[in-house]
């Protein structure tokens, strides 16, 4: 899968919108990555490159060697997109073994049923399911082609806690087996569990690309925060390791890459009080990588040239 400076323009409120400017992307066979990025970032638009639903308007998009139109057909991508309604008075196994036979060499019937998790309501009527079990099938239909890649938007949105554990199993089984899974999910602890590699948009552009412990450090690496206790946080960015200040009322919160050398010179200072130490979060470095600040560090990206 790679995207070769791949742009698409949108016309919409009187302005020509970049909704992917310019990506730059290659992910090789039988990697588990995620796409993250806020509502309006490109994902959605990338996914629909990735899939032929839509062609780029300059720079290229191939699938597997071959344009995506083509790959698809070939049965070599799966897909678990958020739209779409079940068809009434169809059983799960009916629609399974329906949308196998669209494709040339398909993953037994029973197969993409028992990886998917939905073996047992293969006889019950895909619209009395509940939304949960929904999701599964529209997994189970996804690899129903036997593809070597395996796209899901949003997969988890309608799943409970326990529902989740139980997709995510499914989703290891498939990785497992050589094929390769991209998914765009909001749940950030997801993609840090579950991806080995994360790719963050933003404003259309690719802003970290790595795993999560790279992506992370991104952040500062580790989190100290302290109460003021009145005191001015004046001089705290000079501290050992600090790479960031924020104060939240009465309490001061330090991005630093050296937490140990940061606590060290705050109590060598005295008068510490309530502090803690913790490390970076991947909701850390994404709200970093994607605030105003680094996007207008980064130079405009939504308005096309």
């Amino acid at each position: 899968m790679e995207f070769t400076t791949a742009v698409k323009t949108f016309r919409t409120a009187g302005r020509t919108v970049r909704a992917v400017d310019g990506i730059d992307l290659t992910v090789g066979r039988g990697e588990t990555v995620a796409l993250l990025g806020r509502n309006g970032a490109g994902k959605s638009t990338a996914i629909g490159l990735l899939l032929g639903l839509d062609v780029p308007d300059s720079g290229t998009v191939r699938l597997l060697g071959r344009t995506p139109d083509r790959a698809v057909r070939a049965g070599l991508a799966g897909a678990m997109l958020q739209d779409g309604r079940p068809i009434p008075r169809v059983t799960v196994g009916e629609l399974v073994r329906f949308v196998a036979a669209l494709h040339p060499h398909p993953l037994p019937v029973a197969e993409a049923l028992a990886l998917a998790g939905v073996a047992e309501y293969a006889g019950r009527r895909v619209d009395k399911l509940s939304g949960g079990q929904v999701q599964r099938v529209r997994f189970a239909v996804a690899l129903a082609g036997d593809p070597e890649l395996v796209v899901l938007d949003e997969p988890t949105a309608a799943l409970d806690v326990e529902a989740r554990n139980a997709f995510w199993a499914s989703i290891r089984s498939c990785a497992e087996r050589g094929v390769t899974v991209l998914f765009s999910t909001h749940h950030l602890e997801e993609a840090d569990a579950h991806a080995g590699r994360i790719v963050v948009l933003d404003r259309g552009r690719i802003v970290a690309d790595g795993s999560g412990e790279v992506i992370k450090r991104s952040a500062g690496g580790g989190v100290v925060s302290l109460d003021l206790a009145g005191r001015p946080a004046a001089g705290l960015d000079s501290l050992p390791g600090v790479t960031a200040v924020e104060v939240h009322g009465d309490r001061a919160l330090l991005r630093t890459d050296d937490s140990d050398a940061t606590v060290v010179e705050l109590a060598r200072t005295g008068a510490v009080r309530g502090l803690q130490v913790s490390r970076a979060t991947l909701e850390d470095a994404f709200l970093l990588l994607t605030s105003p600040a680094a996007g207008a560090a980064a130079g405009p990206g939504k308005e096309a040239e």
